[in-house]
């Protein structure tokens, strides 16, 4: 198929021109890089990456298409996909429509011919960053101007999360299954397959749900999971965590991590570029064991600020030691910062889901 010219223009002026794919719209989104091999169906689907331009380390995109099997979401809402090579010719027997095809259907921009290396390396020097996906007739000063009169929103949660309760059960139910409650910020649907696969019923209840409802439900235990944007944004939710607190067993993945913090006083911050891919190495504190994780999130938990919260770190990135799991065990609560449902990426630390059911029937947190 014949693709046209576009361009991407970064905050500082930096233009590159490539052939586009999906969505012909313009763009103004953040500038983020991912460094998986395989998994871009999972990413694109992946209600994290709201209002991001994904930039693929990997150099062929597209080469198995899209499946109706591997969805994490039913209404994506990522802003972009940049790769070094599109594939539109995929070749895989569940393959039901092309990767360009389904951008196209949801309002995602594609660019591809671009020199992708160079441009994660300005992203890991420079940081995350604006940028604005156009057409070529748009010059460098006029993207600088459109990008410097814009800023990030902050209501990505909201428009990512339920509007209504929901639920997923497992194959067989009865008086003693375990109920979970999850609090959806941007939720991967992988994850509520993974707590159905536990033994766990699941309801899925909107981002600003109040204490008193969830109540209702009964629940055995609360998750809150992955999404995108500040987590300081997600004030409901921290309130409502914030009210939990010895309450119910509570797990939060990613988001739901840093929200964690704050609830119970702590810090969080921006990182430089993030960490987005899935092979980041991960020291569980409490085995001495190393996890090979998949992450992706902007925002950290600041190590010195939770001190004097109850919260004790139990996980640590190997890279660059940034807080990766915490816990109060007074309360049952814990929560770790990358993303053990994989999809994609390794399944080393599935077992915290079983630790999660472990701790709804009464066992240590610790175990």
């Amino acid at each position: 198929m014949e693709m046209e010219t576009r361009k991407i223009i970064l905050e500082d002026g930096t233009e590159y021109l490539g052939k586009g794919f999906g969505s012909a719209k313009d763009k103004k989104l953040e500038l983020v890089f991912n460094t998986s091999v395989v998994g871009y169906q999972e990413i694109i689907t992946d209600p994290s990456y709201t209002d991001q331009a994904v930039v693929m380390t990997y150099p062929i995109i597209g080469n198995y298409g899209i499946n109706e099997d591997d969805m994490e979401t039913g209404k994506p809402s990522i802003g972009a996909l940049i790769a070094r090579e599109y594939a539109d010719k995929p070749s895989n027997f569940r393959t039901s429509k092309t990767l360009s095809e389904f951008m196209e259907e949801n309002d995602i921009a594609g660019v591809y011919g671009v020199d992708t290396r160079e441009l994660t390396r300005r992203i890991r020097g420079n940081g995350s960053c604006k940028v604005l996906i156009t057409n070529e007739n748009v010059t460098s000063e006029e993207g600088k101007k459109i990008l410097a009169d814009w800023d990030y929103e902050k209501d990505q949660v909201k428009r990512v999360s339920t509007d209504k309760a929901w639920a997923s059960d497992p194959e067989n139910v009865d008086e003693n299954t375990l109920h979970v409650v999850a609090i959806d910020c941007g939720i991967k649907l992988n994850i509520v397959r993974m707590l159905n696969e536990v033994g766990c019923r699941v309801t899925v209840l909107p981002w600003d749900t109040d204490f008193e409802t969830v109540k209702k439900y009964e629940p055995d235990g609360v998750f809150f999971s992955n999404g995108p944007g500040n987590p300081e944004d997600a004030v409901p939710t921290i309130e409502l965590m914030r009210n939990l607190h010895g309450v119910y067993p509570i797990f939060g993945i990613c988001l739901g991590h840093q929200i964690m913090a704050l609830s119970y006083g702590a810090k969080t911050y921006k990182l430089k570029f993030g960490h987005r891919g899935g092979n980041h190495p991960v020291k569980n504190l409490l085995t001495d064991k190393i996890e090979i994780t998949s992450q992706n999130h902007s925002y950290a938990v600041d190590e010195k600020s939770l001190e004097g919260t109850g919260l004790e770190i139990t996980h640590i990135n190997l890279l660059d030691r940034t807080v990766e799991g915490m816990q109060c065990v007074s309360d049952r609560a814990f929560s770790i910062q990358y993303h053990p449902e994989s999809c994609p990426g390794p399944q080393d630390s599935r077992y915290l889901f079983e630790k999660f059911v472990n701790v709804m029937k009464g066992g240590a947190l610790n175990a």
